[in-house]
């Protein structure tokens, strides 16, 4: 049997960043999974660093929109009609959630993580000598119709008012920043304040191995195994017994499973997503992400070719891989810029843990002694890791939390 003062359920890059800050704080942590650091979840994203972001992705506005998804006509969204009866509950509170009343709550509950989100990047980075991953040349954002631009701008309106860098562009000024996209759309917006990474495994490996050289251990076991011994958790490895007095719970999309055997019931659901890697098309290629906001995909350039990511699909956490969006999606992103073959390597599926008011769960566990949450961060687990593991960092050593932990906290769904 070993023990340490912390174990961290979950090598994500929610769990790595938290176990890495808990290390540098100077707790004995172990970070335990199934699999290693930055497998799961963490590893199928388009390597955003979202400094930018103010608002939540809301639910199809208007009758048209919400007809597309329904006939399955939209690349954004699928969803497994079979599941409906389990994910409709889920769904129609995130709509509830979509007003742009609750949308601007969002903002302002989400804003202190959001802005700290490059730096905190950027210091682990610096650290982990992993600074090559990096990109700080912002992000675009397309817009096909000019009506879907005029549309926007309530939400430019308040980037404005949090003080947020953005710059708005015509097709000619976006195609001076990426020359290979081709002129099918009327106007862009760059926000310079997101970064990017180009191997987003590698760099949660990175601050895992940081972690490991501060005296962390990463150790293979069965999260799900949890329990009481005594005054402190014990977790089933394949090293045998592991105790500690405190556990955080950063399972992502799994951490149900875990919670409810203590009678912990979080309402979360599960976007699921999916991406494939393309090589480019003789010059072709990008600098930065690219957003298709008509079409729900997103262009990145990866070390393993150029990668899109899909939109949401709804359905069974569990569920077979659907791939259907790429269908969709395909023609339109080889008209926004021409795609090479396809990478040799199976389409990738990821579950986006997301609660449905689009905030993560940062905080003590409720009636558990010693046991702390962190899992629901949606589409921004990559973005918001490092803050969120110096925020519950400095939560759980008693220091001074560098914001107001109380908008994540477990107890807002009662």
């Amino acid at each position: 049997m070993a023990r340490t003062d912390a174990m961290v359920l979950g090598a994500g890059i929610v769990g790595t960043s938290i176990a890495l800050h808990l290390a540098k704080r100077g707790m004995s942590v172990a970070l335990v999974d199934k699999r290693g650091p930055g497998e799961e979840t963490s590893y199928g994203n388009a390597g955003v660093l979202e400094g930018n972001t103010l608002l939540p992705h809301p639910f199809p506005a208007g009758i048209a929109a919400f007809l597309e998804v329904v006939l399955g006509q939209t690349a954004a969204v699928n969803y497994h009609i079979g599941d409906l009866p389990h994910t409709l509950p889920w769904i129609l509170d995130y709509r509830r959630n979509s007003t742009f009343e609750n949308r601007k709550k969002f903002a302002a509950a989400m804003r202190p993580l959001f802005a700290r989100a490059v730096p905190e990047h950027e210091a682990l980075m610096q650290e982990a000598n992993a600074t090559r991953y990096l990109r700080k040349e912002g992000w675009i954002k397309v817009y096909r119709n000019a009506q879907d631009f005029d549309d926007i701008q309530h939400e430019l309106d308040l980037a404005r008012e949090y003080g947020l860098d953005f710059r708005t562009l015509d097709t000619d000024e976006t195609r001076a920043l990426e020359p290979s996209l081709e002129p099918v759309f009327k106007r862009a917006i760059h926000w310079p304040g997101a970064a990017t990474v180009s191997n987003p495994l590698a760099v949660t490996r990175a601050y895992a191995a940081r972690f490991s050289a501060l005296g962390g251990v990463v150790v293979t076991g069965d999260a799900l195994s949890l329990h009481r011994n005594g005054k402190t958790w014990r977790v089933d490895t394949h090293e045998g017994a592991l105790d500690a007095e405190v556990a955080v719970v950063a399972l992502g999309p799994w951490a149900p499973d875990l919670l409810k055997r203590f009678d912990i019931d979080l309402p979360l659901g599960i976007k699921r997503g999916y991406h494939r890697h393309f090589k480019p098309q003789g010059n072709k290629t990008l600098t930065r992400a690219v957003v298709d906001t008509e079409n729900g995909y997103c262009m990145a350039p990866m070390e393993q070719g150029l990668r899109i990511t899909t939109g949401a699909e709804f359905a069974d956490r569990d569920a077979a891989p659907t791939p259907v969006q790429f269908d969709r999606l395909l023609p339109k992103a080889n008209e926004l810029l021409p795609l090479g073959p396809q990478v040799d390597e199976p389409t990738w599926l990821g579950r986006r843990p997301c609660f449905a008011d689009s905030r993560p769960v940062i905080d003590r566990a409720p009636g558990q002694d010693g046991l702390w949450l962190a899992f629901g961060h949606a589409h921004w687990g990559l973005t918001l890791g490092p803050a969120t593991g110096r925020l519950l960092g400095e939560m759980m050593t008693g220091a001074t939390p560098f914001c107001d932990p109380k908008p994540y906290s477990a107890l807002r769904f009662n």
